[in-house]
């Protein structure tokens, strides 16, 4: 099963298409410190110190559908106003095609805005409009779709929040062209009459949710929710249920019998957005044929990472693969991260109040004084980020004949040091774009440099300028190879 696991990962989700429609969301995290009472109500005061913007709804489901490196296509609804703006930022900066998402004049964008402080939610404020979708948004929504299931999408999620796009009369219409067009239609449902929901391929409910369709508290055991899920099943007519069991892990009942995967995650942070994380491995595993069990398998390892971070994560292609394969696994690859990859990873390690440093170079030939100086950068925070050079960029810098080794060469190098989180390619001379993109807390550059003349100081926290190691550097090592 590892083996089947561990292709799907490393080659075939690239090449898996998945077409997401629901409601799409903003979440927004205010984290501060808590640290007195307010005088004028008995309210703690909340010292606010970063904010952030994540996809939030089937936009998350998206956005962790992408992170795992499948092709997105998502369709919904916001509002043309700034958080939709922003949304459609969010979007797109994670690689998700959103030429599905209608911009109303009518509808204001769903958005969530969570008070943290000390690593703690203190309090959640919905901003929300419920609204169905009119005849010509549905209209464009299935055109939208009909061009997607002519190029093969593999398999369609409707992600449905009860924000009102999720339709039975939509939601009716998708899964007969799913059938017609033998692609899969995944439900992550809302509410407790599932009857738009029939004849679909797969429904994801959590206890709570097929509890409130049984219409009575359903025990968390294997018993009963094999009893209770056969009878939803048949009412249904669902091919698949997926029960995400918290603790107790996933089981999928249908007509088979059951199959059950008891849940590997162990440290329990936040369980925001992880049924999103299950979906988005479901939807792709799905697409590409997995056995069932590999697929319960890698949903749970999926939710382990996911429920192990703050607030809506989407579980990253690399540290899935890590997660999968098992540290003892040699690595022989590397696939560097993405910016909008980086950038959520270091959202929310600042939210948890951790400290991210970032560092940048060429790092072609990498010896002892690259070696110290990383390691001291690592030392200042929890989190160390390497802003590397593309080869193009070396190139310009450093002239013809270098690089000597590839961007992606000394990607895998840098990143197999124990005490490097991730590497991010940049192909400008300069990280500046890069740093205003992550805004780390520490940035750290090494030799004369004054901080004055450090670019991109305006976008960091602070910066570091730390010695580098005499007697050592690339140029010497080449120069020392061909006898000069």
């Amino acid at each position: 099963m590892k083996i089947g696991g561990e292709r799907f990962l490393r080659e075939d989700i690239k090449n898996i298409k998945v077409a997401v429609i629901g409601d799409i969301m903003l979440d927004r995290y205010i984290s501060g410190n808590v640290e007195r009472i307010s005088p004028e109500a008995p309210v703690p005061i909340n010292l606010v110190k970063s904010q952030r913007n994540v996809l939030g709804g089937a936009a998350n489901t998206a956005a962790n559908l992408s992170s795992l490196g499948g092709q997105v296509f998502i369709a919904g609804m916001r509002g043309n106003d700034r958080d939709g703006d922003t949304l459609s930022e969010l979007l797109r900066a994670a690689g998700i095609d959103d030429t599905g998402v209608i911009v109303s004049e009518e509808y204001s964008t769903t958005t969530k805005v969570r008070i943290l402080g000390a690593r703690q939610q203190m309090m959640r404020l919905d901003f929300e409009e419920r609204c169905n979708p009119d005849d010509k948004v549905c209209k464009y929504i299935l055109k939208w779709l009909d061009q997607l299931l002519q190029q093969r999408v593999g398999s369609i999620v409707l992600s449905d929040y009860g924000k009102g796009m999720i339709t039975e009369q939509l939601a009716q219409t998708i899964i007969k062209k799913g059938k017609e067009y033998d692609v899969p239609v995944l439900i992550d449902p809302k509410g407790c009459d599932w009857t738009k929901y029939r004849g679909a391929y797969g429904i994801t409910p959590n206890i709570k949710e097929l509890s409130d369709v049984a219409g009575f508290v359903i025990n968390n055991n294997d018993s009963d929710i094999e009893r209770i899920g056969r009878k939803v099943r048949e009412t249904f007519q669902i091919e698949n249920i997926f029960v995400t069991r918290s603790e107790k892990g996933i089981t999928c009942i249908n007509k088979n019998g059951s199959a059950h995967c008891a849940s590997v995650a162990q440290d329990v942070f936040d369980v925001s957005g992880a049924g999103d994380t299950v979906m988005a491995i479901l939807a792709t595993a799905t697409a590409a044929n997995l056995d069932m069990m590999t697929a319960l398998e890698l949903a749970n390892t999926a939710a382990g990472i996911a429920v192990s971070r703050v607030g809506t994560y989407p579980v990253g292609h690399t540290e899935m693969i890590d997660a999968w394969c098992g540290s003892n696994m040699m690595r022989t690859a590397y696939i560097p991260i993405s910016w909008g990859e980086a950038k959520s990873k270091v959202d929310a390690w600042k939210s948890q109040g951790e400290t991210v440093v970032f560092t940048n170079g060429c790092f072609d030939i990498l010896h002892k004084g690259h070696i110290t100086y990383l390691q001291q950068a690592a030392a200042l925070g929890e989190h160390l980020i390497i802003g590397l050079n593309a080869d193009e960029s070396v190139k310009k810098l450093k002239g013809e004949g270098r690089p000597v080794n590839s961007e992606s060469d000394r990607a895998f190098m840098l990143n197999s040091l124990r005490f490097v989180d991730e590497v991010v390619i940049f192909n400008e001379e300069t990280p500046l774009e890069l740093l205003k993109c992550l805004e780390p807390d520490i940035l750290v550059k090494g030799g004369d440099y004054s901080v004055e003349d450090v670019i991109g100081k305006e976008y960091a926290g602070e910066v570091r300028i730390l010695p580098f190691v005499k007697g050592y550097s690339t140029t010497q090592i080449i120069n020392k190879i061909l006898g000069k």
